[in-house]
């Protein structure tokens, strides 16, 4: 072998091993990236899933409204809003199975309709407030109406939900999937009355405390 070839025969070794150091250097460059971006792309899809929700549940929302509105939703009816304390219709108890009205958003019927381990499902509580209501059926005066729509899963077994006064409510973004222990909507309305209006009462009512 001549001196020329043995030189050539070199170069290419040194060649090669600057390929695989290369190739090294590659892979961990592009691995560094990749843990920098795996947060924002974990953020980003979470934010979306949060915010698809969010719709689902304000959606959930005024179907109630409109259940109530037309009396599809009657005192004695499973769903129905609970009494509010005098005064504070904020302060309105957390609610239970049996004061809730399912939404069922895949239509699965196991359950009820809102089985606790679904995750498109919804629970709406309401809760109303009139003070010149007498009974637990305020329709026929109208009331103030207080809803808080909470996630299919917040009744399962070892959840225990957050009192909604005391807890900061959930924002799309920053909240990642969501705390199953708050509503994930909540909204205040008017329902009017079913027979004849209750002028003063509705006057009442939307007075500034």
């Amino acid at each position: 072998m001549t001196k020329r070839q043995q030189q050539q025969n070199l170069s290419q070794s040194r060649d090669g091993g600057y390929t695989i150091i290369e190739s090294l250097v590659a892979m961990i460059v592009v691995s560094v990236l990749m843990i920098a971006i795996a947060p924002v792309m974990a953020f980003s899809v979470a934010t979306r899933v949060q915010a698809r929700r969010t719709e689902l549940a304000t959606q959930a929302a005024r179907t109630y409204i409109d259940a109530l509105r037309t009396g599809a939703i009657k005192p004695g009816v499973p769903g129905f809003p609970i009494p509010a304390p005098a005064g504070d219709l904020a302060g309105a108890a957390v609610p239970t199975v049996a004061d809730t009205y399912c939404v069922d958003m895949d239509g699965d019927t196991a359950g009820g309709g809102c089985a606790p381990s679904s995750t498109k499902d919804f629970r709406v509580q309401g809760a109303w407030l009139n003070k010149d209501a007498t009974g637990s059926d305020p329709t026929s005066k109208g009331y103030q109406l207080l809803v808080r729509v909470y996630r299919a899963d917040s009744f399962a077994s070892g959840v225990t939900l957050k009192a909604p006064k005391a807890a900061k409510k959930q924002s799309v973004v920053g909240s990642g999937l969501g705390d199953r222990t708050m509503p994930v909507v909540e909204m205040s309305t008017e329902i009017p009355p079913t027979g004849a209006a209750s002028y003063n009462s509705i006057s009442d009512r939307l007075k500034k405390p």
